[in-house]
This record gives C-alpha cells, structure tokens and sequence, in this order.
C-alpha cells in the first residue's frame, strides 16, 4: 500500500472543492459542514474551499461560522444565572442562537436574485454579537452553502452519559454534570440543522497538546493588532477545557461519520483518511 499524499492547506481546499461542485446540481444549494477543534485550520480550509469553488468551478458560495451565531453576552449571563454559571462563557453547544441559524439558512434557501440576506457576525474580542447595522450581506440565492465550526455535527447520542469530570475545570465548576446535561440536551435543537447536511467534513489533529498549542497561536493572532493582552497558557488550557468533552467525542465519532476525514500534522500538512 502506498503512504497517503500528505498536502498543503490549498491542496487539500482545491480536493474538497473537487467534491462538493458537483453536488450544486439541484433545486437547492447544498450544504457542507465541516468542523475540527479550535485551531485545527478549519475557518482557513472553509476560506479556500470557497476560493476554489468559485475560481475553478464558477460556483457563488456563502461561508457561514457557527462561531458568528453564539448568543450575546447578557443571553449567555442570564442563563450563567438561570441555568448554570459556565453558561457564561461562549462555546459549547446551548450557547448558540439556533433559531437565527436556521432563518439564516431559510433565507438563503429561499432568496431570489434581488433578495439579499443578512449575515450574522460575532465580535470575540468584545465577547458579544454585533450590531446587525455592522453584518455582511449575501446577495441572491448562493449555489453552496458552507457551515464551519468546531462542533458542527455532533450528536446527542456521540457523548456518553455522565460518569463524573474529566477535567480540572468540570473537577471545580461542574461536579455533578448539570452543565454538561444541560448542553448536551441542547442538541435535540442543532440536530435537524445537521441533517440538512449534504457532505459532511471533519479535520482531526493529532491530539489534545495540538489543540492547545494551535489555540495558544490563534490567541495570538486575534490579539496582536487589537493591543489586548493574549490568554497565557494557563488560562487557554482552561478554557479549551470547556470544550474537551465534546472535541473527544467529535474525534470518537467521526471516522464512521464524515463524508470526508482529513488528518491534520502539526506542520498544517493535511491527509485525506477517507
């Protein structure tokens, strides 16, 4: 057996594009998911795909990040109050505005040539939504549709039911599994979004060190021309910690899952798996 070809970024968009075009064939555009843990290059790949879908096929595309649909800041500190204080912090599933998603999509769905429809955006740094006054627009009805993020695709049924922290964080804030249970509930809401899915893309890392590492660079580079100080290495450890359960059960379950699985090294070479 031959080694897997390993490529760069751009190779591995302009395969993926490759395989995508030709399912813009139908009455409706298609929509490919693609997640991968933080850091993992997924934003970037969703950026090329979109380069090369348009460059080498002629295909007008949308990119959508599930990170631009998290609930603001005083949503998420009402349910910190309601439901549990690590609520508080953006990220793991319950803590997006699922209906905005779903009209997002219906609107593209839908538009004719002189409809345009309002892209949501999210400001990490101020940690809050913006004004819609500042969102992009989309014009017309796109032939593709991409939907990038980190935990695009899970399931309910991927997590494995409570059986005691995993780590440092859940060990101080959530002992007994109320936040966890009250997220992981939460997807009954994702899951119809997920089965609008016409391919489904995974990008894996090596292991969880590279997850911390690659967050610790993307925290850099959000910082660097904002003149706010970037999270150390303490504090990016524990805030990947939020999303550690799911990351796993992600890499758990998508080998069997996705349409397409591509590994990732941590020089940002990628292999295609499957």
């Amino acid at each position: 057996m031959q080694p897997r070809k390993t490529m760069s970024g751009k190779e591995a968009a302009r395969l993926l594009a490759d395989r995508v075009a030709p399912l813009a064939r139908g009455e409706l555009p298609p929509v490919i998911g693609l997640n991968g843990a933080q850091g993992s290059g997924k934003s970037t790949m969703a950026l090329a795909m979109g380069e090369a879908l348009a460059a080498q096929h002629g295909l007008a595309q949308v990119i959508l990040s599930l990170d631009d649909f998290y609930l603001g800041k005083q949503q998420r500190e009402r349910l910190a109050h309601e439901i549990h204080p690590l609520c508080a912090t953006r990220g793991v599933p319950g803590t997006h505005d699922v209906p905005l998603m779903r009209q997002t999509l219906e609107s593209l769905f839908n538009a004719g040539p002189q409809d345009r429809t309002a892209l949501p955006r999210f400001d990490k740094l101020a940690d809050d939504r913006e004004a819609p006054s500042a969102w992009d627009e989309f014009a017309g009805r796109p032939d593709i549709i991409l939907l990038e993020g980190w935990c695009v695709g899970i399931r309910h049924a991927d997590l494995d039911a409570w059986r005691g922290p995993i780590n440092s964080l859940e060990s101080m804030h959530d002992t007994d599994g109320r936040w966890f249970a009250w997220s992981r509930a939460a997807l009954a809401e994702y899951e119809p979004i997920w089965d609008l899915f016409d391919l489904l893309v995974s990008i894996q890392v090596p292991a969880w060190e590279t997850v911390i590492e690659s967050r610790l660079r993307q925290e850099q580079g959000l910082t660097s021309t904002s003149g706010c100080e970037p999270m150390d290495r303490a504090g990016v450890e524990r805030f990947v910690q939020h999303y550690e359960r799911y990351t796993r059960a992600i890499w758990a379950a998508m080998p069997a899952r996705a349409d397409v699985l591509l590994r990732r090294d941590r020089e940002f070479g990628f292999t295609l798996v499957s």
